[in-house]
């Protein structure tokens, strides 16, 4: 059981990055890019920064493991991952899809997960063993009959390398509607009961831990490509899916 307090103190996080975000959005923000040629902005680190510091003030003894600053006491029992602004590219041309992620190991597994929009103000909040809410709400995901109902998405192409491109491929054919974009908004939408599949390759830690219990809570699957249960030592290959049968359909095509 995630205590209380703990959820307290992510909505605190999130609620100090909104301001942040909102400041330097849509603005001539200096734009740089890491070694991975990825694009981040001061945004992206006064975000991480703010949330860092409230941590330090609160749970000194967590372990933090974030994408601008690096990570330190990850060995520790509980540890807090974070992706300031997950969608960079989205938040430097201006489309409000990007998120706040924030995420609450507990021995390595998520068991809480925040997904906030700062501009649109719309928050999905996961915790184990709850049912997961949009803006205070409960939500829950929705049936899909077969794969051929299934609407999808998936953020990028140039997330599925060789070995992981031709299965995606043959699964956006066989959906009903397949695009491109949403980062990690999309997740929050399956969860809500919009979409049925979100499936990504090449993602980090702080990009998928805190979509793990959002999904889970709204009554969805989100594992590996093979069905394996997410943590912090997964290969960054994500299915996931409101509803059980479009799971199993979906990862009989991509683990191949």
């Amino acid at each position: 059981m995630v205590p209380q307090r703990f959820i307290g103190l992510a909505n605190e996080l999130a609620d100090a990055v909104r301001p942040i975000a909102a400041r330097y959005f849509r603005t001539q923000v200096a734009i740089d890019d890491k070694v991975d040629q990825s694009p981040v902005t001061i945004a992206d680190r006064e975000a991480e920064t703010a949330m860092r510091d409230i941590l330090e003030r609160h749970v000194p003894e967590h372990g933090v493991f974030g994408e601008e600053h690096g990570a330190v006491r990850t060995d520790a029992e509980y540890v807090w991952v974070l992706d300031p602004i997950d969608g960079t590219k989205a938040f430097i041309t201006g489309l409000p899809i990007f998120g706040t992620l924030i995420a609450l190991l507990h021995r390595g597994r998520p068991v809480m997960g925040i997904i906030d929009q700062p501009i649109l103000k719309e928050r999905w909040l996961g915790v184990e063993g709850e049912r997961s809410t949009f803006n205070g709400q409960p939500i829950s995901v929705r049936a899909c009959a077969a794969l051929a109902d299934a609407y999808m998405y998936s953020t990028a192409p140039i997330m599925f390398p060789d070995g992981y491109a031709k299965p995606h491929e043959v699964l956006t054919r066989k959906v009903k509607l397949f695009r491109w974009g949403g980062d990690c908004y999309a997740y929050g939408l399956l969860a809500s009961g919009h979409v049925d599949l979100v499936v990504e390759a090449s993602l980090k830690l702080y990009d998928f831990a805190a979509l793990v219990p959002v999904v889970k809570g709204a009554g969805g699957l989100i594992t590996d490509w093979k069905g394996r249960e997410l943590d912090m030592h997964s290969d960054g290959a994500i299915l996931a899916a409101g509803d059980a049968k479009v799971h199993a359909e979906s990862m009989g095509i991509l683990d191949t």
